[in-house]
């Protein structure tokens, strides 16, 4: 696997649940419930979170209390929160079982808990098999578990379902780029660019498989792209500094891979590229030190091994 790809080009949404009947703004839990809306709207979480906890002193098993404060946990990156928001939910029997599966499985996935999202993501299909979520969710697992056929297999069981999803066909596209099969990936970005010419994450696709073909400038012109679609990922500047990197374009490169480290500082690629900016520097110690930590995070990651055995001959 190459560069950085968003693995979920899927945004979570907040769901801003109201209360409907006439008096259910006089009941204290459901005047906490609205507040913390409110404090979403703002995009306050911390303040969101307070709300819905005051919700839940009053009752601990109001579950749009629980759902809310579990999706704002898992923006804030805070999965084991989530995942035990979720699990509250769960464990209540109600109707909101199917959308608590997936988010809690994408929890699970983001959290590195591949066989507990794989589980979510079996249990969403038994239950909800004419949706294409659950196919969505089973693909990402298969790919984190390198099953690339099953992942292929299932975002395809999605797609004729909702044969217009672009989360489902840039995903596939996904699969194909790894698999080298960048003609089939091209075509499926072509159906999503269609679809939606404003989906970031089409480019920053475009521009990993222009850089395989070593197509520099094009990978470039790509992700200038999507970060023009989307100027707070993290992995588009990341890449954007590889490709100044290979397009000579040192010292600029490392302030947009040092830029994505602020944003992410624990992304093995970002290690990854800094590596191979000082190796082109000739700073053999800096070099060797950042492709070393790529390596034990990702002893198969692409380039990696390369620059490492050539920064030793320094």
């Amino acid at each position: 696997m190459n560069l950085n790809l968003i693995k979920y080009p899927i945004i979570l949404a907040i769901l801003l649940l109201t209360l409907v009947s006439c008096d259910s703004t006089e009941d204290k839990k459901g005047r906490f419930l609205l507040k913390g809306n409110e404090k979403l709207k703002e995009n306050d979480l911390t303040g969101a979170i307070a709300y819905y906890d005051e919700a839940l002193i009053i009752d601990s098993e109001f579950n749009d209390a629980l759902l809310n404060r579990a999706i704002v946990y898992e923006r804030l990156n805070r999965l084991d929160l989530a995942i035990a928001d979720y699990s509250k939910i769960l464990s209540n029997k109600n109707s909101m079982d199917t959308l608590v599966y997936f988010q809690r499985g994408l929890a699970y996935l983001d959290n590195g808990e591949y066989y507990k999202a794989l589980s979510d993501a079996e249990k969403l299909i038994e239950i909800y098999d004419t949706n294409w979520k659950p196919y969505f969710l089973m693909g990402l697992v298969k790919e984190q578990l390198a099953d690339l056929d099953g992942a292929l297999m299932a975002f395809e069981k999605g797609l004729s379902i909702n044969p217009s999803n672009n989360d489902l066909l840039v995903n596939q596209a996904t699969i194909h780029y790894y698999k080298k099969d960048y003609d089939e990936a091209i075509a499926l970005l072509d159906q999503a660019e269609k679809n939606n010419p404003k989906e970031a994450n089409i480019y920053n696709l475009r521009s990993m498989i222009s850089f395989d073909m070593k197509a520099y400038q094009a990978a470039f012109d790509w992700v200038e792209k999507a970060i023009a679609l989307n100027v707070n990922e993290a992995y588009y500047y990341n890449n954007r500094g590889l490709y100044r990197l290979f397009l000579d374009d040192l010292e600029k490169g490392l302030e947009d891979i040092n830029f994505s480290l602020k944003k992410n500082p624990t992304n093995p690629f970002a290690w990854r590229n800094k590596g191979i900016y000082y190796f082109m520097k000739g700073e053999k110690s800096l070099a060797i030190k950042y492709l070393e930590d790529a390596l034990k995070n990702n002893p198969d990651m692409d380039l990696a091994q390369y620059y490492y055995d050539q920064s030793l001959s320094l």
